[in-house]
């Protein structure tokens, strides 16, 4: 097949790359190195897809109708838009900008899919468009969808584009809402990245709130073959939680972050931040019955495997 990503340099596009690549598909990757962390990361991640012949990296941003263009050229079977602005916090000091990249551009990509005639659409949706929806574990088939942030509000808007496009031109449409995803390769200013660094070097770790919040931690294999699954079984449109099923609290994780590290943390207390929510919690029934997915890679693997990463004592590849 020939497969597009937008966003493939990213932590998780540039794991997918590399399995797609491994699969022996052809990928093409639009990107457009944001500044949102440092340029030089991001073209490390690209290293080893840019010595197969089958990889095309192409530079361009979203937000510009006519990016899609040379990437679908010659026709696509697929497109996995990845590209986004993340972040929670940050969103609650630039919603603007994150109506543009997350909302404005997706609706970029999916008109270029439209024109190009792409065969099916997989689209990167978060947890976050559950907020603090009181019905646990979040099901896909839940109406009460209450984002807390300007964030997780522009990730429920591109979920409703891509329906309304599937509805009025009938291309296939998966959405996957991702599951604090974290492993090698994780922008440095995800909590697991920062906790680890925090904990290595000896610097207070900054808590917010008493430590009970819980989240679904998922690691990046278990989500790249999940986006694997959507592509290859995508049909209609379809909305898809990828998660683990089980939560971790704040505390249990600077704990398991202690244990891997060797070292205490510091802790420095702060108060809950406006936009975070209490719980993420998924229920992965449909993606497992419909996609095979089997989240395998539990939080003292996952967080000792990207130590070891970070480390340089295991590659960067997406094993644990």
């Amino acid at each position: 097949m020939r497969i597009a990503v937008t966003g493939g340099a990213g932590f998780i596009g540039s794991h997918l790359v590399e399995r797609l690549l491994a699969l022996g598909h052809e990928v093409r990757c639009l990107e457009n190195f944001d500044a949102y962390y440092d340029e030089a990361l991001k073209r490390r991640n690209l290293g080893r897809a840019l010595d197969s012949s089958r990889f095309r990296l192409v530079e361009g941003d979203i937000r510009d109708a006519a990016a899609m263009d040379p990437v679908l050229e010659g026709g696509s079977d697929a497109v996995v838009h990845l590209a986004a602005r993340p972040g929670v916090r940050r969103s609650l000091e630039e919603p603007a900008a994150y109506a543009q990249i997350n909302v404005v551009g997706t609706i970029n990509v999916l008109e270029a899919c439209r024109l190009h005639r792409v065969g099916r659409i997989v689209v990167a949706s978060s947890s976050s468009v559950y907020g603090r929806s009181p019905d646990v574990p979040f099901r896909e088939d839940e109406s009460r969808l209450m984002p807390a942030s300007p964030y997780g509000a522009s990730k429920l808007a591109a979920e409703q584009f891509s329906r309304v496009f599937h509805e009025l031109y009938g291309i296939p449409v998966t959405c996957l809402r991702f599951f604090t995803v974290y492993g090698p390769r994780q922008r440095p200013d995800m909590a697991i990245a920062k906790f680890v660094r925090c904990v290595s070097t000896g610097t207070p770790l900054p808590m917010y709130g008493d430590g009970s919040t819980r989240r679904d931690y998922t690691y990046v294999r278990d989500v790249v073959e999940g986006v694997v699954g959507a592509i290859e079984r995508s049909a209609g449109y379809r909305v898809y939680n990828l998660g683990t099923e089980d939560t971790v609290s704040l505390r249990e994780l600077i704990a398991t972050i202690e244990r891997a590290v060797g070292r205490r943390a510091v802790l420095e207390q702060h108060p809950d931040q406006p936009g975070d929510v209490p719980l993420t919690h998924a229920s992965v029934a449909r993606a497992a019955r419909e996609l095979g997915y089997a989240p395998r890679v539990g939080i003292e693997q996952g967080v000792r495997a990207y130590v070891a990463w970070l480390r340089g004592t295991a590659p960067a590849a997406v094993e644990a």
